[in-house]
Parts: structure tokens; C-alpha cells; sequence
């Protein structure tokens, strides 16, 4: 029982209600343009129970894993309120609009969390180690500087170091410090260095390890510990979307730098199926309660959204380059027996690599490890 609490419902709701979401995408878009929606499911067949209205049939299904909108003639144009017969633009939108809705909605799941109140780490920043031969270390960073805007910014705790940095991979950063001088008296100084695309293993992009000075610190106002400072902060709703909208680009950033990173030899994440994504769930509820889930659940609509609209056959992204493709080969459409022996061949490649990922998910979790060790 404690499994099915902790791990599997926790799991199964944010996936089923973020997968139902990008559905409604296409549903809400489709029945917009006149196509035909055959089905509209919650969950995945076989069939529990289902009701007809206006030509479709509404269902729920055994398998609660997400859900699905099925739509006449995804390939074949011959009927008028096929997808395929309909103008190319409206395809478009019809295809992508699922993707686009998922990217769209941590924006509020964002604003919802910067609206309950919230415990955020306070205190100085300051460096504990500058590593040799590193960009902090070429740029004169010294261990017990304090840092105190990294390009601008004001630097509240650890994780606004972090975030501003690993923003701005491959540019220089403008650091102001406040250092100790030797023999007594402190001061202002500025430096500029260089945020690394590929760091040596156990160095950031920068070369430096901070910490948050909150011992004796004024800030804590009584909060926390020698060890930990904290203090409350609750955006009101009208602040809280501004800073939704800025929270999820600042993510879609951090993918993008990922993904560089990745190209240019600097590692890539663990990656995880399903089961990965379970652990990894019920470990954030076992540890830190079931508000984190809204953030981890933006952050898993921005990769269904960014994964659904790559080029890659059976997703969205796949049917979207067939209709790109019609564009270049002015109007001549792919022979909707080739495009469906396309997608299914990329359906066997996506569960193939499923069942790869799966593996090592369940291996990882039998021998004791986890996703964010």
C-alpha cells in the first residue's frame, strides 16, 4: 500500500492529467477545423466504458497511463472531414497544438508554486573553492570572496548563482565581489569569467563551489539554523505569472544548454523511462511532500512538449515533417502507405527504446541507486 501511495498514483495522476492535456490540444483544434474525432479516451484500450455523442465516442479505458484522440484519415485524404484533406496550415496547428499546449502549461504550474507560501535558502554567497586551471581561477575568483551580482543579478542564495550561470553557458559573466583584504579591510571588486560548455568532471561551467554564509547572518531573522536559513516568500497572483512565464523559458534555456553541452562532450543526464520517472516521483514525495510534484510536473509537460514536436516518426513532430515535406514538394503529398509504413516503423524504434530504457530503470532501482544520485 505504502508503494502505491508513495510511488505509483503520485506517478500515474501527473502523468495521465499532462498527457490528457496535450490531447485536448488536438481534440480542442480539430473539432475547431471540422475534422472528425472518432474517439476521444482516457487511459488506453481495451475499453471500460464509453458513451457516443456527435459522432465520437467518449471512453475510459483499463490502462491509466495517459490518453489519446483518434481522428479520421490521419493519412488518408479521401474523406472531407479527414485530417489529411484538410488545408495544410490547419493541420499544422492540429498537429503541433498538443506539443504547444504542453509547453504552454508550466507557465501556470509555475505561477501556482511561486503562490504558495515557499521556504527559500538565504544568506551570502560565498566561494569555497576556486578549482586550478579553471575560468574563476584565470579571472583572479578567490576562495571566501562573496559574491554579490553575477551580470547584473543579485545574488540571493546559491541557487540564483547556479541558475544565472548554467543560463549563460559559452558567455563571460561579470562578477562583483566583496573581498577581505590581506591585512585587514574589505572592498568591491569586479571580474569577468567564463562559463564553460564542457567542465572537467566534478567542476561547474565556472570552476567555483559556493555556499550560503548564514551563521550570525542578519537575514535570518530567527529562521532555520548555524547550518540553514530560510525564509517564507508567496507571490500574489498578478506577480506569480510574470514569473511562470519566466521560470518556464529559463527552463526551456537550461534544456537547450543541455543539449549543446551534450554535443560538445560535456555529458548528458541519466535518462529514464517510465519506471525511472515513478522512483524518481515518489522519491520527491518522500522526501519533500507533494508540493514539489507541481514543479517536477512542469518540468515533465516541457519534455513531453519538446520530445512530441521533434521530427520523429508516430509523434506529432513526425506527421508535422510529412506536412513540411508536402510544402517543399509543392502540394505532392507522400503516398499515405509510405508515411504509415514510416510511423510504424518509428512506433517500433520508440517502444524498442522503451523497453532499453525500462531495463536499466529496473535495474538501477534493484541494485539500490536512483536519478538523483
Amino acid at each position: 500500500m505504502d508503494i502505491l501511495l508513495t510511488y505509483i498514483l503520485p506517478f500515474v495522476g501527473m502523468l495521465m492529467a499532462l498527457i490528457v492535456i496535450h490531447e485536448f490540444g488536438h481534440y480542442a483544434t480539430a473539432k475547431l477545423f471540422g475534422v472528425k474525432v472518432l474517439e476521444a479516451g482516457i487511459g488506453f484500450p481495451p475499453r471500460a466504458w464509453g458513451f457516443t455523442w456527435r459522432g465520437t465516442i467518449y471512453s475510459i479505458n483499463w490502462l491509466p497511463l495517459g490518453g489519446f484522440v483518434r481522428l479520421l484519415g490521419e493519412e488518408d485524404p479521401e474523406h472531407p472531414e479527414s485530417l489529411a484533406r484538410q488545408a495544410r496550415w490547419k493541420r499544422l496547428i492540429i498537429l503541433a497544438s498538443g506539443g504547444v499546449l504542453n509547453l504552454a502549461l508550466p507557465i501556470f504550474l509555475f505561477a501556482i508554486v511561486f503562490m504558495l507560501p515557499r521556504q527559500m535558502p538565504v544568506g551570502p554567497v560565498v566561494i569555497d573553492v576556486v578549482e586550478q586551471n579553471s575560468p574563476a581561477e584565470e579571472a583572479g575568483l578567490l576562495a571566501g570572496d562573496e559574491i554579490i551580482t553575477i551580470d547584473g543579478k543579485e545574488i540571493k542564495n546559491t541557487l540564483d548563482a547556479s541558475r544565472v550561470i548554467r543560463l549563460n553557458q559559452g558567455d563571460t559573466l561579470d562578477f562583483e565581489l566583496q573581498r577581505d583584504f590581506f591585512g585587514g579591510g574589505s572592498g568591491v571588486v569586479e571580474a569577468s569569467v567564463k562559463a564553460r560548455w564542457s567542465p572537467p568532471d566534478g567542476q561547474g561551467p565556472t570552476g567555483i563551489r559556493i555556499h550560503n554564509l548564514v551563521a550570525g547572518s542578519a537575514v535570518c531573522q530567527g529562521e532555520g539554523s548555524p547550518d540553514q536559513c530560510y525564509v517564507t516568500e508567496k507571490s500574489g497572483f498578478f506577480s506569480a505569472i510574470p514569473k511562470g512565464w519566466t521560470a518556464t523559458w529559463e527552463t526551456l534555456t537550461l534544456a537547450r544548454n543541455q543539449v549543446i553541452m551534450i554535443v560538445k562532450g560535456g555529458g548528458g543526464p541519466d535518462l529514464a523511462g517510465p519506471v525511472g520517472i515513478a522512483q524518481a516521483t515518489g522519491e520527491v514525495v518522500d522526501e519533500s511532500g507533494w508540493e514539489p510534484l507541481l514543479e517536477m510536473a512542469a518540468l515533465l509537460s516541457i519534455n513531453l512538449g519538446i520530445i512530441n514536436l521533434l521530427p520523429l516518426p508516430m509523434l506529432d513532430g513526425g506527421r508535422i515533417a510529412f506536412v513540411l515535406l508536402e510544402v517543399v514538394r509543392r502540394g505532392k503529398r507522400i503516398a499515405p502507405e509510405k508515411e504509415a509504413i514510416v510511423h510504424l516503423v518509428g512506433l517500433a524504434l520508440i517502444l524498442t527504446f522503451a523497453a532499453v530504457v525500462t531495463y536499466f530503470d529496473i535495474a538501477r532501482i534493484i541494485s539500490g541507486g536512483s536519478l538523483f544520485e
